[in-house]
């Protein structure tokens, strides 16, 4: 395993679920051969102290990966990547990831007094300027 607990890391102050974080570093890994299939993921108990979270939300982002069919976990060996992921399994986690955050967004804003009309203009604004790359660096997420 080339990526050791210590290599992830959560932004407690993003509006993006701890697990959801998680999920998107492994699936990260995965795309830039940090992870292979064989590695062995470190355990939820090992994962939460590094991270210094709590065990489930480690355990809601490994389960959503094994639920995708990228990790297998074998009781006593312990949490692997799958030897072959399947491509559309991997594309429906990241869809569900993105979904979870797009809900958690569109509360927020409704939170802060925005009509969905309000936010349904800028949306398209900005999805167009996205689109045409326009979108200028301080616009974008580090």
């Amino acid at each position: 395993m080339n990526v050791k607990p210590q290599d992830y890391s959560l932004d407690f102050r993003s509006s993006v679920p701890l697990y959801v974080q998680l999920v998107e570093q492994v699936l990260q890994y995965l795309s830039t051969g940090g992870l292979r299939p064989g590695d062995q993921l470190p355990t939820v108990r090992q994962m939460a102290a590094e991270l210094r979270v709590n065990f489930n939300t480690v355990a809601r982002a490994y389960r959503m990966l094994d639920e995708a069919g990228l990790i297998s976990t074998q009781q006593g060996r312990g949490t692997f990547i799958v030897d072959q992921p399947v491509a559309d399994k991997t594309a429906v986690l990241k869809r569900d990831a993105l979904e979870v955050q797009l809900e958690h967004f569109l509360v927020l804003l409704e939170h802060q007094g925005y009509s969905p009309a309000e936010v349904e203009l800028s949306w398209q604004k900005m999805l167009a300027a996205w689109q045409s790359g326009r979108l200028t660096r301080e616009q974008q997420i580090d």
